[in-house]
């Protein structure tokens, strides 16, 4: 198994985390990870052509927000939820909580 480079937990910041959730494309992928599972990259095929989406990926990770391990041909990736915690508590689930359509009364 190999992995794409990610930042250090210290080096996450929040303008990086906040700069990469401005695209909604990237605010989708995060919110459909939220539940903590690994996905397939393939999973996402239908937000955007293949080389945009893989520029939203390597956007993500550069930011700290997920993380991409390879196996084969086939790219996973998660959240880092863990060290994003760490490092500023409570911040994503603000933001997916924020992100989400709220339901009209």
């Amino acid at each position: 198994m190999r992995y794409f480079p990610s930042p250090e937990k210290e080096s996450i910041t929040l303008e990086g985390i906040l700069y990469a959730l401005s695209d909604s494309i990237r605010l989708q992928i995060v919110m459909n990870l939220s539940d903590g599972t690994e996905k397939g990259a393939y999973e996402f095929k239908s937000l955007c052509k293949s080389p945009t989406l893989a520029y939203h990926f390597k956007i993500l990770r550069e930011a700290g927000i997920t993380k991409t391990r390879i196996e084969g041909r086939y790219h996973f990736v998660s959240l880092r939820w863990v060290d994003l915690n760490e490092r500023f508590p409570g911040l994503m689930e603000i933001l997916l909580r924020s992100a989400r359509p709220t339901e009209k009364q």
